[in-house]
C-alpha cells in the first residue's frame, strides 16, 4: 500500500489543499491520519480522479447527487474516528436531496451494519465499532430536531428496548423516523424492565402501538415478557411490534407475542399505518 500526504494529493489533483480536505471532510476521498497527518492511499487517489473524470449523472428525482455512495462514505468517516467529517457526509447527503429519514435507513444504518459485521469477523479491532457507535449516536442527536413535527398527531408510540438489550441507538433512530411519519413518540431506550413498559403504556395519551426492539438473543425471553405483561394492561386494540437483528420473520415475532414484526423502522412504519387503514375500516363496516 503506497501513501502520500494529504497535500501531495492536492497537488495531484491540481487544487488547493483545503478543496482536498474537504473532499475528505465529505468523504469522497479517503484519507487515514498516521502520526497527526492526513494520508492518502494511490489507488483511492486514483479511484477518486476517474470518479471525478466520469459523465455526470442525468438530473432528476433520485438521480445526481442523491445517488453518491453516501454509507459508504460514512462508514469511511467512522472508521476513521473523524466526528466531524462524519457529519459532513450527512450534510451534504440532505443537500443533495436525501430525506432525513432516508439518512437514517439508507446512510448511517448500513454503515454500522457493516462496521458491526467487520468488528465479528475480526477485521476491526472492538475499540474502532464502540467509537463509532460512538459518533453515530452524536450524529442521531444532532438529527433529531429535524425529526419534529408540528400538529395533530396520528396517536402516540411507546419504544424501548427490553431488559437485558444493550443497543439504544437503534431505537433512537427508529423513535426519530417514526416522529417523521407524524406519530408523538416515547423512547424509553435500552434495558427497559417489562414493568417500565406497562408504566409508559398507561400514562400516554391515545397509545396506538408499542415497540420492542431485541438485538440479541440473549434478551428475547425479556422480550416476551415485557409483551405479555402489556397483555394484561393495555387495550386489545393497541399493536404491539417486534423487531431487531434477533427477530427474523413475522413468525417469530408472534411466536413471542408480539402482533407484528418490523424488518425496520420504514417497514415499522407501513406496518402501522396498514394495521390501522384495516382497523379503522373495520369499525366503519
Amino acid at each position: 500500500m503506497t501513501r502520500i500526504s494529504l497535500q501531495e494529493a492536492a497537488a495531484q489533483l491540481g487544487v488547493h489543499y483545503m478543496t482536498a480536505y474537504r473532499y475528505m471532510r465529505q468523504g469522497q476521498l479517503q484519507a487515514t491520519k498516521v502520526g497527526g497527518v492526513w494520508q492518502v492511499d494511490i489507488a483511492d487517489l486514483e479511484q477518486f480522479k476517474a470518479a471525478q473524470s466520469a459523465p455526470p449523472v442525468a438530473s432528476g428525482p433520485g438521480s445526481g447527487r442523491k445517488s453518491a455512495p453516501w454509507s459508504q462514505r460514512l462508514e469511511a468517516r467512522l472508521l476513521a474516528g473523524d466526528g466531524t467529517g462524519a457529519w459532513s457526509v450527512v450534510e451534504s447527503a440532505i443537500d443533495s436531496g436525501t430525506d432525513v429519514d432516508e439518512v437514517y435507513l439508507d446512510v448511517i444504518a448500513p454503515a454500522l451494519v457493516s462496521i458491526g459485521a467487520q468488528w465479528r469477523r475480526g477485521e476491526i479491532d472492538i475499540f474502532i465499532e464502540h467509537r463509532a457507535t460512538g459518533i453515530a449516536t452524536r450524529l442521531v442527536g444532532q438529527l433529531g430536531a429535524r425529526c419534529a413535527r408540528r400538529g395533530r398527531t396520528k396517536g402516540t408510540v411507546v419504544l424501548g428496548g427490553p431488559q437485558g438489550e444493550t443497543h439504544a441507538l437503534a431505537v433512537s433512530m427508529l423513535a426519530d423516523v417514526i416522529r417523521l411519519s407524524g406519530y408523538e413518540v416515547f423512547d424509553l431506550g435500552a434495558d427497559t424492565p417489562a414493568e417500565s413498559f406497562v408504566s409508559a403504556a398507561r400514562n400516554v395519551d391515545s397509545l396506538v402501538a408499542v415497540g420492542v426492539s431485541c438485538f440479541t438473543d440473549l434478551s428475547k425471553d425479556s422480550a416476551q415478557e415485557a409483551i405479555a405483561s402489556l397483555r394484561k394492561e393495555i387495550d386489545p386494540s393497541v399493536v404491539v411490534f417486534l423487531g431487531g437483528a434477533s427477530i427474523p420473520d413475522q413468525e417469530t415475532a408472534q411466536s413471542l407475542g408480539a402482533d407484528e414484526w418490523a424488518r425496520d423502522a420504514r417497514d415499522f412504519v407501513e406496518t402501522l399505518e396498514r394495521v390501522l387503514k384495516e382497523r379503522n375500516k373495520q369499525r366503519a363496516g
